[in-house]
């Protein structure tokens, strides 16, 4: 249980950041016209591909006591592991957000033109809009959190009650021979990825019936 706590904290909070940082970004690259703008989308794109272990590699010199954010002592700490894997989720739901709004822009844009909107209410309107085709961003952002195995393997050490996640546990066991434990986490992983999929489908069916 110590294990899927870690993960499911270490995971759901670099998801919420990958959002809080990545849906705006997205949102903003589909709808503005800026130079660097296909640079921008080819970085964000080829981001959502990046090994995990270079994301790790970075992360642990950035933290490491030499490093430039040594002094916050996160290496081989759950924050240093969050950090890791914000940096694998924000660029993969920025590109997915940006496909996402970018359709709905195609529909919408020149009437939203034609009103005047600002920025501001553009992006709340689209978001609103296309608000059941988001959730595949969250899907994605969470699955590539909760699965990650490489980064913060090396971020965080894989300590035992302290940084020690799913992924990193099913690595262990299995090469230590504990084929049962290291399928029971499996089953166990496998089970949250499916559950969240189910309860997205069934709040986004409700709210497709509910709100049209």
């Amino acid at each position: 249980m110590e294990i899927v706590i870690v993960s499911l904290h270490v995971s759901i909070s670099a998801l919420v950041i990958g959002c809080v940082l990545g849906m705006p970004l997205g949102a903003l690259v589909a709808i503005q016209n800026f130079p660097g703008r296909q640079i921008v989308i080819v970085i964000l794109n080829s981001l959502m591909g990046v090994p995990t272990v270079i994301v790790g590699v970075a992360i642990y010199l950035l933290l490491s006591r030499t490093g430039p954010l040594g002094e916050l002592n996160w290496l081989f700490t759950p924050k240093g592991m969050i950090l890791a894997q914000s940096v694998l989720t924000t660029p993969l739901i920025a590109a997915l957000t940006r496909q996402i709004i970018e359709d709905g822009w195609r529909i919408h844009g020149e009437t939203m033109s034609a009103l005047r909107l600002p920025i501001a209410a553009k992006l709340k309107w689209l978001v609103w809009d296309c608000r059941f085709s988001l959730s595949i961003a969250l899907l994605a952002g969470f699955a590539r959190a909760i699965s990650e195995v490489g980064a913060v393997m090396i971020v965080g050490g894989n300590i035992d009650r302290v940084t020690r996640t799913m992924t990193t546990a099913i690595a262990l066991e299995t090469s230590k021979g504990d084929l049962p434990l290291a399928l029971a986490l499996g089953m166990v992983l496998l089970g949250i990825v499916l559950l969240a999929n189910l309860l997205t489908s069934v709040i986004k069916s409700f709210a497709e019936r509910r709100y049209g």
